[in-house]
C-alpha cells in the first residue's frame, strides 16, 4: 500500500508498514554542486507526476572514517551530490496535529550528518503520535569553510532550510508546525546550540533537546580564515567560492584529510587559531556576526531563544568511545594528562588532586578520559542548563549512565551511546557497541520522555533550576538527583 502527499515542489509517495507511514530521500533544497557550490543551499526545481519516497537520499560528500569507526556506525545510503533532503515516518496523514520531532545528526561537522541510519528510524516515535523527521546536511569544507566573501555555516544554513521545509508542508504529513522539538546528538546538538543562538531561525522550533553537545563549540573569522587560507594554499588559489568551487570534488575531500592530519600532527593555535588547536575541529560553526551574532552560549545567556523549551544532558563517560583497550588506556602518560589539564586553562595541581579524589582509583587514562569529557560536554551542557534556568520556559537535564558491556566494559556510558534508546531501535545493528542483550527497559523510560516533553513540554521529572539542579539519572533503574557534578562544576568556573 502506499500514500501520495503534496509538497511545495510535487507529490511525494511513501510507503506504509504496520500502519507507519514512512518517506524518504524528500528533497528540501536543490542538489549543492555545480553551480549551487559552495552556496546557500537553494530552492528544489519543482517536479510534475509523483515521486516515488522509498529510500534514502545520499548523504554528503565527506572523506572516509576511520575503520574504527566505520566498524560502529552503520549508515544506509552513499555519499552523493543530491545530498540535501530529509526523512519522515508518520501514522496519521490526515489531522495535522501531531507533535514533531526533527532529529539533528552528528559527525565532527566533517563526517556523517545524515539521517539514514538504522538507529534513526523513526517508526517507533510514529508509533507513539510523533511525526519524525531525520535531516542531512552538508559538512566538512563544503558546509563549513569560512570563504573570503563572508559565505560561512552553509552546513547550518541547510539545517534552517529543512526546518523551514518542515513548516510549510508537515501538516500534509499529519504534523503541527506549532509544535516543532529539534533533537540532535554531538555535532547534531552544537548545531542546535547554534541555532537557538540565531535571530533567524526564531519560530522554525518550539522545543530542542541537546544530547552530548551544547552551545560552547563555535569559531571566530579570524580561526576561519587561517583555516580557509591552509585549505586554498593546498591548490594555489585564494579562499573564494569561485576558487574553490572549480577544484574537483575528489581532490578537496583529499585535501580535508590532509588538512586534519597537519592538524593533529602540529595544533598550533597562531597557525590554526586558538579553537580550531584546542578543539581539533577544522570545521564549525563561525561566529560570523551575521547568522550567528556572538558565541552561542553567550547569546543564549543574554536570552535568545528563551521563549524554547530544552533537555540537555550528556553520557558520564561520552570521551571513552575513544577506548576500546587497556593498552589504550595504558599508553596515556602523566605528561600527556598534564598537558591536557594546561591546554584548558586549568591550575595543573589543583585540578589533578580534585579528580583524583573525585575518581580515586583511576589511573592516567582514567583521569584523562574524565577531564576531556567534561571540558567537550558536561560543562557546557551544565552551562547551557544554566542559562535557561534564568528563563521562565522549562529546563530539564539528564546524564546517561548505563555502561556498555562492550571491549570488556572500557566503553563506559560514552559517547552516542544513548542514540538507539532515545529511539527505541535497540538491535538495529546495535551489537557493536551495546552487545547482544542491552536493557529494552531504558528504552521504553528514555523514548517515553522524549515523547512526552515533545508532544507537551513535560519530560517527565522535576524541572532544573539554580537551587537544586535536579537531574534525571537514565540506567535501568532510573532516578532524579540533585547536582551530581557539584564538584566538577566548581573546578571548572571561570574557565570559558
Amino acid at each position: 500500500m502506499n500514500e501520495v502527499v503534496n509538497t511545495r515542489s510535487g507529490n511525494v509517495r511513501g510507503s506504509v508498514v504496520n500502519g507507519i507511514y514512512a518517506f524518504k530521500g524528500i528533497p528540501y533544497a536543490a542538489p549543492p554542486f555545480a553551480a549551487n557550490r559552495l552556496r546557500p543551499p537553494q530552492p528544489v526545481e519543482a517536479w510534475s507526476g509523483v515521486r516515488d519516497a522509498f529510500v534514502y537520499g545520499p548523504k554528503a560528500p565527506q572523506g572516509s572514517y576511520s575503520p574504527e569507526v566505520e566498524a560502529i556506525m552503520p549508515e544506509l545510503a552513499m555519499a552523493g551530490e543530491d545530498c540535501l533532503s530529509l526523512n519522515i515516518w508518520t501514522s496519521d496523514l490526515g489531522s495535522a496535529k501531531h507533535p514533531v520531532m526533527v532529529w539533528i545528526p552528528g559527525g565532527f561537522f566533517e563526517y556523517h550528518g545524515t539521517g539514514a541510519s538504522p538507529w534513526y528510524e523513526g517508526n517507533r516515535f510514529a508509533r507513539d503520535g510523533i511525526v519524525c523527521v531525520t535531516i542531512n546536511y552538508r559538512v566538512g569544507a563544503e558546509g563549513f569553510l569560512y570563504l573570503n566573501d563572508g559565505n560561512a555555516n552553509r552546513g547550518l544554513l541547510d539545517q534552517l532550510a529543512a526546518l523551514e521545509w518542515v513548516q510549510e508542508n508537515i501538516a500534509g504529513f499529519g504534523g503541527n508546525p506549532s509544535n516543532v522539538t529539534i533533537f540532535g546528538e554531538s555535532a547534531g546538538a552544537k548545531s542546535i546550540g547554534a541555532l537557538l543562538a540565531m535571530p533567524r531561525a526564531k519560530g522554525l522550533f518550539r522545543r530542542a533537546i541537546v544530547q552530548s553537545g551544547a552551545a560552547h563549540h563555535a569559531m571566530s573569522i579570524a580561526s576561519a580564515q587561517r583555516v580557509g587560507q591552509h585549505f586554498a594554499d593546498k591548490f594555489g588559489v585564494i579562499p573564494t567560492q569561485e576558487a574553490l568551487s572549480a577544484i574537483p570534488l575528489k581532490r578537496s575531500l583529499a585535501a580535508q584529510e590532509e588538512l586534519r592530519a597537519a592538524l593533529l600532527a602540529y595544533p598550533d593555535p597562531e597557525q590554526w587559531g586558538s579553537e580550531v588547536a584546542i578543539s581539533m575541529l577544522p570545521w564549525q560553526p563561525v561566529i560570523d556576526g551575521n547568522l550567528i551574532p556572538a558565541r552561542p552560549i553567550d547569546c543564549i545567556a543574554a536570552g535568545s531563544g528563551a521563549e524554547i523549551d530544552i533537555i540537555v544532558g550528556t553520557n558520564i563517560d561520552e570521551w571513552r568511545i575513544n577506548m576500546t583497550s587497556e593498552n589504550m588506556l595504558a599508553g596515556i602518560t602523566e605528561e600527556a594528562l598534564v598537558g591536557t589539564v594546561a591546554a584548558f586553562g586549568l591550575p595543573i595541581e589543583a585540578t589533578l588532586d580534585a579528580y583524583r579524589s573525585i575518581h580515586p582509583t583511576a589511573n592516567a587514562g582514567d583521569l584523562l578520559a574524565a577531564i576531556q569529557t567534561d571540558w567537550w560536554w558536561r560543562i557546557p551542557a551544565i552551562r547551557l542548563a544554566d542559562a535557561y534556568a534564568k528563563s521562565t520556559t522549562k529546563t530539564y537535564m539528564y546524564e546517561f549512565v548505563w555502561r556498555s558491556p562492550q571491549f570488556d566494559g572500557l566503553l563506559g556510558a560514552c559517547h552516542v551511546l544513548e542514540i538507539p534508546f532515545v529511539f527505541d531501535t535497540l538491535g538495529n545493528e546495535t551489537e557493536q557497541l551495546w552487545g547482544t542483550d542491552p536493557p529494552q527497559q531504558l528504552a521504553d523510560t528514555m523514548h517515553a520522555a522524549w515523547v512526552a516533553f515533545a508532544t507537551s513540554g513535560d519530560a517527565g521529572w522535576s524541572a532544573y533550576n539554580l537551587s537544586h539542579r535536579a537531574t534525571m539519572r537514565f540506567d535501568t533503574i532510573s532516578e532524579v538527583v540533585g547536582d551530581p557534578r557539584s564538584a566538577e562544576r566548581a573546578l571548572w568556573e571561570g574557565v570559558r
